[in-house]
């Protein structure tokens, strides 16, 4: 089973963006000698805590820094963006890098409201996020000679980009097996559809000329270490971050601590909810937890994801899920 690797470049408290940028290629870079075949990025705005904005930006820097992984979004959150323009970023990264690009797309803006009001030009009401992936489907498609006239994607047309939908809901399901797209389900930190979006994507899913059958990514946090209480005070500092979000209260990847007395009762609960698909501990429970995941909900490929505060700890945690994938 092929495993990947989705990074937000986070920025942890006392270290600056560039530093955050600098840890990413560093990370896909030992992602690439341990056999991870995609290192993903995903597209977030106003966040204190992630570097990753300019998504297309940094997949052009971790690109260039590596060789043979894939690299791609995470995805690019289309609804912030005019397809055309997506087309030709990620059309010219595939020119650059050829064979070498993944376009994940997601429905969210990404960010609160008043930052996405920022970064559109109109807001509209209705939804065309259908419409937007067809037409960015359309701009990487080969030119047909005696076609009609049309827009074109200049780097972009004839690159085939493969797109990927992203969901935490039945609606990317249905839609990226409508069109017969391969589909990854953000359970990594909104499980609660899993098992449904999955068996919905696969019984409805339609053969097309970008994929035969269906392709299901599961996507999970992990955590390793050489114990199983480093990897949950090592983990604490995902977790302090999710709860801060949820309290408006955003701000740089915390330092790990043994108190989160700061997370209400209530709110801890939801946040261990939120964060339950995942593999925390050492080795050999994080090999254990990675294969009853995969043997639950049977996907095509696992990407795995997590924030640890300590870039190298962070490493050494994605060479052991690589040890373990690889044992499994």
């Amino acid at each position: 089973m092929r495993y990947s690797l989705l990074d937000l470049a986070p920025i942890p408290e006392g270290g600056t963006a560039a530093e955050a940028l600098a840890s990413s290629l560093a990370l896909a870079r030992l992602a690439e000698a341990e056999g991870y075949h995609r290192f993903w990025l995903a597209e977030h705005h106003n966040m204190p805590g992630i570097a990753s904005a300019a998504t297309a930006v940094v997949i052009g820097h971790i690109a260039a820094g590596t060789s043979t992984i894939r690299v791609g979004a995470g995805g690019i959150m289309l609804p912030n963006h005019a397809p055309l323009q997506v087309a030709e970023a990620f059309g010219t990264l595939a020119t650059l890098f050829p064979g070498r690009i993944d376009l994940g797309l997601g429905r969210a803006p990404g960010t609160d409201m008043a930052t996405a009001r920022a970064l559109r030009r109109n807001m509209e009401a209705s939804d065309r996020f259908p419409e937007d992936v067809v037409e960015l489907l359309h701009y990487f498609a080969p030119e047909a000679p005696g076609g009609p006239a049309r827009i074109r994607a200049i780097p972009g047309e004839g690159t085939e980009v493969p797109l990927w939908l992203l969901g935490s809901s039945l609606y990317g399901a249905q839609l990226a097996a409508y069109l017969g797209l391969p589909y990854a389900f953000a359970s990594h930190f909104a499980p609660a559809m899993l098992e449904e979006a999955a068996e919905t994507y696969r019984a409805t899913f339609r053969p097309s000329q970008w994929l035969e059958r269906p392709h299901f990514m599961l996507a999970a946090g992990v955590c390793a270490a050489d114990s199983d209480a480093e990897a949950e005070y090592l983990r604490s500092s995902q977790l302090l971050a999710f709860a801060r979000l949820r309290l408006g209260q955003a701000g740089k990847l915390p330092k790990p601590s043994h108190d989160l007395s700061e997370i209400p009762a209530p709110m801890r609960a939801e946040v261990e909810h939120a964060l339950s698909c995942a593999a925390v501990g050492a080795p050999v429970t994080v090999a254990r937890k990675l294969a009853a995941l995969i043997d639950r909900y049977r996907p095509d490929e696992i990407l795995l994801t997590g924030m640890i505060h300590d870039p190298a700890a962070r490493q050494r945690s994605f060479r052991i899920a690589a040890e373990a994938m690889r044992s499994l």
